[in-house]
């Protein structure tokens, strides 16, 4: 979840090929003067075709009036790892990592965020090691993006553009390029390199670490410097670019080198197989030259050519590899599509154990009204759905055709493309400013692009489980459940008429492997994700939504940011490895709140220790067993988590927020471990049982392993 600063959250009781290319098209405004900014670009799906949906069908939101440094015609970047640079009254530091970098009133700064760890937070926060002013005021607008490239340019009062910055996902390396002559004040002053380096680079070392100074086509930067070392004399078109040296670099030379060519465009691409899905980032450079990128913990297991082990550099998200690579590439494990549990193996006693509690909580549930919000609204969507499965493969005919009738209802309901020019609630919204498409009534800040995935992934997974054998159903709430899909997982830009589209891949951070849950980041570590299985659960929707309408290449495209956001949650919230020089001195298990400033045993919600693991296991369906690929990692984050070595030596430890959650992440730990979570998830709490869930879930669940 993300939320706005001070603002509290009350949870109730709780293959085939692809690309993501460079797209051009839109002019800069101010209007910039180099060539390498003349257009603006945007994230898209190579060979793939924009969905035919058309978000103006929806009623136009009264959004908030979020100010933007933006040119014209791009899609407001929400939900990416440098929204801070764009929206907001001033412009927040951002990290491309492993550097950090922020925008001043008369330059930039940049840094390598010093990691330090302590407690149950490990923090890099932006480090202002190296300052570069242009001797007056400027604003940084944004005038491209892609998948891993960022262009800003830094404009004068006058509509001038002086120079033109490139950040790059993923590298070390910080462009400039001068439009006009500039003399541009550096501190700490440069001076000529010395020893093995080039003789036409400069630098200066800041706490031990050598910071590069290099030029650009032939630019002897140790020429364009004043005597003093602090200020640069840049031409027209001038490029130079700033690497800070890596930790036991073995190859300095090479990497300046490469430092020289220029990053200008990022293509990520994919293949999905059976058993894994394999992507690839390919950085596109001025001269055709490698890029200076880094091999994250995700990454690891490599399908590429890359020139690695040239160095490391400490980061909050782990030590990273550094490598010298036109093409990045990585495998992460496949994820099948798995909505229900499989109860045809149950004894005769559980199974009329389980008939009696669906028929209790369905009386329940059908007895409520479901929340007006596209949060909980539709989590008990996907919770009435999961118990509708229940019920149907338990024979329980008119349960089930009681809760289908229901459920099914209330989709429609959500799915009235019109729905908001009648009532307040239960309905979507187009925001013009945004280009998001918006549930009403908003919650956790989804008005400001907040939580998209979390929340509509929840409505593609009940859509895609009422629909799988119902092309009726399908049809009649596409419409407004392909809008949902496109809002945030569109594979091309959407045209729409009357000004930019609705962007590709709005929350996927590909380089990263996962989401960003923040529409306009307005922090100073950046964008954050807490729910990392949330996440998950909303490419999982996907999928099902995808098979269920139809569309082989979302479905396709699903599976692969399933498996990639899978990878990640293991590998930054759940899993990460201990062993890492960066994790020393942690006293966390989980890391439940990942930004790209810190990460930390914390929440938006409460301080309990059971939150901090629960928020990363809901809600449990069957495509939650990727979380148990390590057992004795579960049964390290359990213990953590419930104070306790004994997980069984009473019942009353489970007793916690998010009780029911973790007693099915418990049953990952075998089958004996699953028979003990049983016999306490009986007697649980009632509050205990989250509102995305129900006791009959929970008991199926863990029967289902326990045998």
């Amino acid at each position: 979840m993300t939320r706005r600063p001070g603002e509290s959250r009350a949870l109730g009781a709780a293959g085939a090929l692809c690309a993501v290319a460079l797209v051009a098209g839109c002019s800069a405004s101010p209007a910039p003067t180099t060539a390498a900014a003349e257009t603006a670009t945007g994230v898209a799906m190579a060979d793939a075709s924009a969905p035919d949906v058309d978000p103006t069908v929806l009623p136009e939101a009264d959004g908030p009036d979020v100010p933007m440094r933006l040119a014209p015609g791009l899609s407001p970047p929400t939900n990416r790892w440098f929204s801070g640079l764009v929206f907001g009254d001033v412009p927040q530091p951002v990290f491309p990592l492993p550097i950090s970098v922020g925008l001043t009133a008369s330059g930039f700064t940049y840094g390598l965020p010093q990691v330090r760890t302590d407690g149950s937070l490990i923090a890099g926060a932006h480090t202002p090691q190296v300052q570069a002013d242009l001797g007056e005021p400027v604003t940084g607008v944004v005038v491209g993006y892609d998948a891993a490239t960022v262009a800003v340019d830094l404009v004068a009062g006058d509509d001038t553009v002086l120079g033109h910055l490139r950040l790059t996902r993923g590298s070390p390396v910080l462009s400039l390029t001068a439009t006009g002559d500039r003399d541009l004040t550096l501190g700490p002053a440069f001076t000529a390199a010395t020893g093995d380096l080039p003789d036409d680079v400069a630098v200066t070392t800041i706490d031990g670490r050598d910071h590069v100074l290099v030029g650009a086509d032939g630019l002897d930067v140790t020429t364009a410097l004043s005597q003093d070392g602090t200020t640069l004399a840049l031409a027209d078109g001038d490029t130079v670019s700033w690497l800070p040296a890596p930790d036991d670099a073995t190859a300095l030379g090479d990497l300046v080198d490469a430092a020289r060519d220029t990053v200008t465009s990022s293509e990520v691409a994919h293949e999905t197989g059976d058993d894994s899905v394999t992507t690839s980032v390919t950085y596109a450079t001025a001269g055709g030259g490698d890029a200076v990128v880094v091999r994250w913990p995700h990454q690891r297991d490599a399908a590429d050519s890359a020139t690695c082990g040239l160095g490391s550099y400490a980061t909050v998200l782990g030590t990273v590899d550094v490598c010298l690579a036109s093409t990045l590439g990585w495998r992460s494990p496949g994820q099948a599509p798995a909505p229900d549990l499989d109860v045809s193996g149950l004894g005769e006693d559980e199974r009329d154990e389980l008939a009696d509690q669906v028929r209790a909580d369905a009386a329940e549930v059908l007895a409520e009204v479901r929340p007006a919000d596209t949060y909980f609204g539709g989590k008990a969507l996907a919770r009435d759905t999961n118990l509708w499965m229940l019920a149907r493969d338990l024979g329980l005919d008119a349960v089930a055709a009681d809760l289908h009738d229901s459920v099914t209802a209330d989709l429609l309901t959500w799915a009235e493309p019109e729905g908001c020019a009648e009532r307040a609630e239960r309905c979507f919204t187009f925001d013009p400013q945004l280009r998001t498409v918006v549930g009403q009534a908003a919650s956790f800040g989804s008005d400001e692009g907040n939580d998209h995935h979390f929340h509509y992934g929840y409505f593609l997974y009940a859509a895609g489980v009422l629909a799988a054998d119902d092309p009726d159903l399908a049809a009649q709430v596409a419409p407004v459940l392909d809008l949902l899909a496109a809002d945030v997982a569109a594979a091309a830009d959407v045209p729409v008429d009357g000004g930019a589209p609705l962007p590709a891949l709005r929350v996927m951070d590909v380089v990263m492997g996962h989401s960003w849950a923040s529409g306009t980041s307005p922090f100073a570590d950046g964008n954050n994700q807490e729910s990392s299985s949330e996440a998950v659960s909303a490419w999982h929707g996907l999928a099902l939504w995808a098979d269920a309408s139809g569309n082989d290449p979302l479905a396709d495209q699903a599976l692969w940011m399933l498996a990639l956001e899978a990878s990640s949650a293991r590998a930054y919230w759940t899993d990460f490895d201990t062993a890492d020089p960066v994790t020393e001195g942690l006293d966390a298990s989980v890391t439940s709140l990942v930004w790209d400033g810190k990460r930390e045993r914390a929440t938006w919600f409460s301080a309990e220790q059971s939150a901090a693991l629960g928020i990363l296991v809901l809600p449990v369906t069957g495509i939650s067993t990727y979380l148990g690929d390590d057992p004795e990692r579960v049964r390290v984050n359990l213990v953590e988590a419930l104070g306790t070595d004994d997980l069984w030596q009473d019942g009353a430890t489970w007793d916690v927020m998010f009780g029911d959650q973790l007693l099915m992440y418990a049953g990952l730990l075998g089958a004996e471990d699953a028979a003990s979570a049983l016999d306490v998830a009986r007697d649980l709490p009632a509050e205990r049982i989250d509102d995305g869930s129900t006791r009959a879930w929970m008991l199926a669940w863990l029967m289902t392993r326990a045998g």
